[in-house]
């Protein structure tokens, strides 16, 4: 539960980078109709589609985790994912800008379809422009993601990136109702704290691979690997009682054997 307080708190406290990314998108959104109730709907069927797209993205890699938590490394995916969100607070501030990625190349071909879907006013067209902005490049999804495969379990990885979505949504609903309510200087400093809460999820992260038994934070590690309690002989004992389920007599059965 308090891995995916972390996940809401991400999206509550990141919805203020938000605005920078995706404000301008937000704040002009073809909103049906003149009507304040129409505006509502439209807002919400527009952030439906990028917490639907959230979701999808956290099934997709919380399944990835799941994998490795049948491969026997739930312990060691925790504690990775955790020190890859440290590292992306710490790598920009040790080369600073002598690593950039551009994927623009990648998002052309959604861009303008999204572009197109400006053209449409309607509520199905909201909708489409929420799923296509949930794909757009996003440095606080990707840490997102890594928390979705931290989980370890396709359920979790999806309920993890969708409460990062309803996290985002108070600021960004704001944003596409009734304009920047924020002044640069407050979002500024807003953004400013969203390192520190990235290396203290990491961290939770990591205590929560190391299985060290702290109650809600850290779980022992036969909560993590629930079949890890199971002695080696067990499986042969089991194939043992399969070969001969009901067929072997059992003490009192002897008895009345016995007897006659």
């Amino acid at each position: 539960m308090g891995i995916l307080i972390t996940a809401w708190v991400l999206g509550l406290m990141g919805s203020f980078h938000c605005v920078g990314m995706c404000g301008p998108i937000a704040l002009s959104l073809p909103l049906r109709g003149k009507n304040f109730g129409q505006k509502i709907t439209g807002g919400l069927l527009y952030n439906l589609g990028r917490t639907t797209t959230y979701g999808v993205m956290g099934a997709f890699f919380g399944l990835i985790g799941q994998s490795f938590h049948m491969l026997g490394f739930q312990q060691w995916t925790s504690v990775i994912m955790g020190s890859l969100m440290i590292a992306s607070v710490l790598f920009p501030l040790v080369f600073k800008n002598h690593f950039r990625v551009n994927l623009e190349f990648l998002t052309k071909p959604l861009r303008r379809a999204m572009q197109q879907l400006f053209k449409v006013r309607s509520y199905k067209g909201l909708f489409l422009i929420g799923l296509g902005n949930g794909l757009l490049p996003c440095g606080l999804v990707y840490l997102a993601i890594a928390g979705s495969i931290g989980t370890g379990n396709i359920t979790l990885g999806m309920a993890f990136m969708i409460l990062f979505g309803l996290g985002t949504l108070p600021m960004m609903l704001l944003i596409s109702w009734i304009g920047n309510v924020f002044t640069g200087a407050i979002r500024s400093k807003m953004n400013k704290l969203i390192p520190y809460l990235v290396v203290v999820i990491g961290i939770i992260f990591i205590l929560r691979g190391l299985t060290l038994g702290i109650p809600y934070l850290s779980p022992p590690k036969e909560k993590l690997t629930p079949a890890s309690h199971m002695s080696p002989s067990t499986p042969a004992n089991a194939a043992e009682a399969v070969k001969h389920p009901c067929c072997k007599p059992n003490a009192t059965e002897q008895k009345v054997q016995n007897v006659k």
